[in-house]
């Protein structure tokens, strides 16, 4: 084989191309979930046994199972999540703290507490919902149902007094005026 060169030619060429950017947009695509126009995605949840607790995540900080934790594949690190069991209706907000699943099939890895509030410890997997939380949504509470008292905004009638520490100081002033 020394010596020989291969030569694709045009043909060979384009084929390649082709095959590498179907292999691309094939790797690069979610074959795992669902995510609809609003980011809600759709798929299956596990948690992280109690013995990684300790461990650090890749954000840096220490995986703990009493917290409110998840590992995500695409959320920035301190992202809030809300994970929701469709099953039961339970829901949790959790914190992206660390990268991951890497199992195929799966969305989200969820702290044992947060797996514990959605009632998913006994199932280990469970179909789940994943959105970002906002918690600045303030709920509109229309204009009609708000009772608001009326306030009194003018000044105090009479004399105008001074604060007593500005008395206290003229009379502290005229006492030692007059000491000299």
């Amino acid at each position: 084989m020394r010596g020989k060169r291969i030569d694709l030619g045009q043909k060979g060429h384009h084929r390649w191309t082709y095959r590498v950017i179907v292999i691309s947009i094939a790797m690069l695509s979610p074959l795992t979930s669902k995510t609809n126009a609003q980011g809600v995605q759709t798929g299956k949840a596990s948690y992280y046994a109690k013995k990684f607790s300790g461990r650090k995540t890749a954000s840096g900080e220490r995986l703990h199972h009493d917290s409110l934790t998840c590992a995500h594949r695409t959320y920035p690190f301190g992202t809030q999540l809300k994970v929701t069991n469709p099953a039961n209706g339970k829901t949790v907000i959790v914190r992206v703290t660390d990268r991951g699943p890497y199992v195929k099939g799966r969305i989200i890895d969820l702290s044992v507490r947060a797996a514990r509030e959605l009632g998913i410890i006994a199932q280990g997997i469970a179909p789940v919902v994943v959105e970002r939380y906002n918690p600045s949504i303030i709920p509109f509470k229309p204009e009609d149902i708000i009772d608001v008292p009326e306030l009194e905004l003018s000044t105090n009638e009479g004399p105008i007094t001074k604060p007593i520490w500005v008395e206290l100081k003229e009379q502290h002033m005229k006492k030692q005026a007059s000491d000299e």
